[in-house]
């Protein structure tokens, strides 16, 4: 074999792994300890790298001769279903996945991309079964493009001083899709909301007046000031039109940015523009 090729295949430790003696498997089905049934062939566990060397886990796995679920495969405590990676390293993963992406992940710690999936899923899925939503006072919605084309998730953020999570994503930024939100929680929980955090999107606007009728809509101050850039480019844009049709001197033609800069940015060229706009008007 070539360097080359050693180079990206990583080193691996291997430990056989096996049963005390006596000890009866535990059904993967209903967690109770049965006689054993027959042997499968040894199976083959990741766990985390130790000084870049992979780590594996050889087993052979037993089945169980259980009496409510029948022959089931038994459940050992380093691994979750059939997953080829332990309860160990899956966490692992999950948790340098939020560092960095999941590509680089795999690439570090010498795995595939598909695996550091694989161990997210799972932990969201964990996640998911303990979560409980509690009473929610103030909520933040805003939709982020995850693709060209105009494609867009729809993210629901709990915000408050003692408790910033993620509630809730959803495909597209309609209002079918926001609505899912408010069914997910009901209508108690919808009722209970004193603030909600959003942008000036009319089906965000809309599901919120009718799903959150006791909480107060604080909109984003972004999307307040560009509506208000804009009506006053539009009137500066009408007036100069106006003015140039009266036979008047056109002084607010080529003054956009001048009104919309802070007075304290304006540039040496704007200054005089700015204060004649001013004695102008």
């Amino acid at each position: 074999m070539t360097r080359r090729a050693c180079a990206h295949k990583p080193r691996a430790s291997r430990s056989r792994c096996g049963p005390r003696r006596g000890s009866k498997p535990v059904c993967s089905g209903c967690q109770q300890r049965g006689p054993i049934y027959d042997h499968q062939s040894q199976r083959r566990f990741e766990f985390v790298p130790f000084w870049g060397f992979m780590v594996l886990l050889l087993y052979r796995m037993r089945r169980v001769d259980c009496r409510a679920c029948g022959v089931k495969i038994e459940q050992v405590p380093w691994g979750c279903g059939k997953h080829q990676l332990t309860s160990a390293y899956m966490l692992f993963l999950a948790h340098w996945a939020r560092k960095l992406s999941w590509k680089e992940t795999a690439v570090s710690f010498h795995t595939s991309w598909e695996k550091v999936c694989q161990a997210v899923e799972l932990v969201v899925a964990w996640g998911l079964e303990q979560r409980t939503l509690g009473p929610i006072v103030a909520i933040g919605v805003d939709e982020i493009a995850y693709a060209k084309g105009h494609k867009y998730l729809t993210l629901v953020h709990q915000i408050e001083a003692g408790c910033t999570r993620l509630l809730w994503i959803g495909r597209e930024r309609t209002v079918a899709s926001f609505e899912q939100f408010f069914t997910l929680i009901g209508k108690e929980l919808a009722e209970k909301i004193e603030f909600v955090c959003s942008d000036m999107w009319q089906p965000y606007l809309k599901v919120i007046r009718t799903r959150c009728v006791n909480a107060l809509n604080i909109l984003d101050r972004f999307h307040i000031v560009a509506k208000m850039n804009k009506a006053l480019d539009e009137v500066r844009a009408g007036e100069a039109r106006r003015l140039a049709q009266d036979g008047y001197e056109p002084v607010l033609k080529k003054s956009r940015w001048c009104l919309l800069k802070r007075k304290t940015n304006l540039t040496a060229k704007q200054r005089p523009d700015y204060a004649m706009c001013c004695a102008t008007t």
